[in-house]
């Protein structure tokens, strides 16, 4: 049988670590159940396990036990490392000890997986650099900044390299471990923990769930100011080599430096405003697509399904299916 390691963080946690911890242990103990119903040997031996046999979580409101002392685990065959804080900014000491031993787990052959902003704590180890990785896309902007080798893949659901997995943010958790039961038992467990749980099994995106909100703690107070002139004037045609040439910048340098800044070109962050914008117009009012796509400034009704579906993974008229109760108009 293998082992599965389910981390019980000694500082640094909030509610949502709570869920990791209780969600995983319940999605993995059903999954050995319905084996065992089929005659077939349970896959995992599952145990929490952590730097102190005891942690405390919202204000003392609720404890977790530790079954073992994770020195006392030689070896393991998957760890989960369930979210923490989303104001992360240095590990603390307490973590420190689980990220070392996440460390020599995993060169030992070990499958590490992180929940939402469990990322950061992987993330510390160093295992992620040059790799890709999901967390909710509330914390990519500071993820971003403490860890610039890591390829962040906010759009994403999972991840899933060289024996790494990351996750977006929430209760996605919860589709993440479906497709780790998938991966270490087989589909058919995978679709039946699905209907177990009700969790909408092979989710791929987050896009749709994002809320833009632009990067504004860089401290250039230019490149903020240009920000600020966008978000003002989002529905007017803007060029912008006439807006770099408002600030005394030449264009190439324009680009470079708001790149540096936000982490889009000036471009992609005209269209965020935009498709934000119209994402709040289709959620909640009775404007056809095409009202709301001259309402952010689009004529071009091709171009905009396009850039609305890049940046949302849906089409305007499935967004608004999706998210407005009254009844849908056809594009």
């Amino acid at each position: 049988m293998k082992h599965l390691t389910i981390l019980v963080p000694d500082s640094q946690t909030g509610p949502n670590t709570i869920s990791c911890i209780v969600g995983t242990y319940h999605v993995f103990t059903e999954a050995n159940r319905y084996y065992n119903q089929l005659g077939r040997e349970p896959i995992f031996n599952i145990e929490l396990a952590g730097a102190s046999m005891q942690s405390n979580f919202v204000n003392g409101l609720l404890t977790v036990l530790s079954q073992k002392d994770i020195a006392a685990i030689q070896k393991t065959n998957l760890i989960i490392i369930p979210a923490v804080i989303p104001n992360f900014d240095a590990i603390e000491a307490g973590n420190i000890i689980l990220t070392e031993w996440v460390l020599a787990q995993y060169n030992k052959g070990a499958n590490v997986a992180s929940m939402c902003t469990g990322a950061y704590l992987l993330a510390s180890t160093g295992l992620l650099d040059n790799k890709n990785c999901s967390i909710h896309w509330k914390s990519a902007a500071n993820f971003k900044k403490l860890f610039p080798k890591v390829n962040l893949k906010t759009e994403q659901i999972i991840t899933d390299e060289q024996g790494i997995y990351t996750n977006g943010g929430g209760y996605s958790f919860l589709n993440l471990l479906l497709y780790l039961v998938e991966k270490f038992y087989d589909r058919q467990t995978a679709i039946y923990c699905s209907k177990i749980f009700q969790i909408d099994i092979d989710r791929q995106t987050q896009s749709d769930f994002m809320i833009f909100n632009g990067q504004k703690s860089h401290g250039d107070e230019m490149i903020m100011r240009a920000q600020d002139y966008l978000e003002k004037n989002f529905t007017e045609k803007i060029s912008m080599d006439k807006l770099s040439a408002l600030f005394t910048i030449g264009r190439r340098s324009f680009d470079r430096r708001f790149i540096r800044a936000t982490g889009n070109t000036p471009i992609e962050y005209l269209q965020r405003i935009k498709i934000e914008s119209a994402k709040k117009s289709l959620e909640t009012s009775r404007k056809t697509v095409n009202e709301v796509m001259y309402g952010v400034g689009y004529t071009d009704i091709k171009a905009f399904r396009e850039i609305f579906r890049r940046f949302t993974g849906l089409t305007p008229l499935a967004y608004k299916s999706k998210y407005n109760k009254r009844n849908t108009v056809q594009e």
